[in-house]
């Protein structure tokens, strides 16, 4: 998802940046030593993990913070928060066909920046879920298949720094099981059908 930052904004998540240390940016080390300490884990599933071709699954991507550390959604409701945001991106039809949107975290804070012109921004603290619904290929061939994400970048912030957006590499197994196509869900026929060539 490509954000748009405004001035505003822009001085506003620099002077987070520098906020621990008055006068001082983050040194090299300590950019690079924020993820371990704020992260816990990152983990991505598919559910159900066995599936036919033509089936439904649901691609889960779950985010683990320590205590105090807090991430964002991938669209906020504020446009003038829209650099408070991660972006994921999914990859072409393969093995699995990604349909609709990404449903956010459904437990999130609420905060504001009157200052920044910005009434609403969510932030979402401890155990951080995004789903996709994805559906397995009619054409898609027996047997494992491993899927990986293009683009995951996470932004992090504590009380007091924001820290740069990191690129996490995600990937998530689905198991394709032997037999028939079953008809693909109605809502997703049409979505699949492209994708795939039929």
């Amino acid at each position: 998802m490509r954000t748009t930052r405004t001035p505003a904004l822009v001085a506003f998540l620099t002077a987070a940046v520098v906020a621990a240390q008055p006068g001082a940016p983050l040194d090299a080390r300590q950019k690079a030593d924020w993820f371990a300490k704020a992260v816990k884990s990152v983990q991505a599933k598919f559910e159900p993990a066995d599936a036919k071709p033509g089936q439904t699954v649901t691609f889960t991507l779950t985010v683990d913070l320590n205590d105090g550390y807090h991430t964002y959604p991938t669209v906020q409701p504020d446009k003038a928060a829209a650099a408070m945001t991660n972006q994921l991106k999914f990859p072409d039809p393969g093995a699995v066909v990604f349909v609709g949107g990404v449903t956010d975290p459904p437990i999130y804070d609420v905060k504001s920046e009157p200052d920044l012109g910005i009434k609403e921004y969510r932030v979402n603290p401890g155990t951080v879920v995004y789903t996709r619904k994805a559906v397995v290929s009619p054409k898609a061939t027996p047997g494992p298949a491993a899927v990986k994400l293009p683009t995951f970048r996470i932004q992090v912030c504590d009380k007091n720094n924001c820290f740069p957006p990191k690129a996490v590499p995600v990937e998530a197994t689905l198991k394709v099981l032997p037999g028939p196509a079953v008809p693909v869900e109605a809502a997703y026929a049409a979505e699949v059908a492209k994708a795939v060539g039929k």
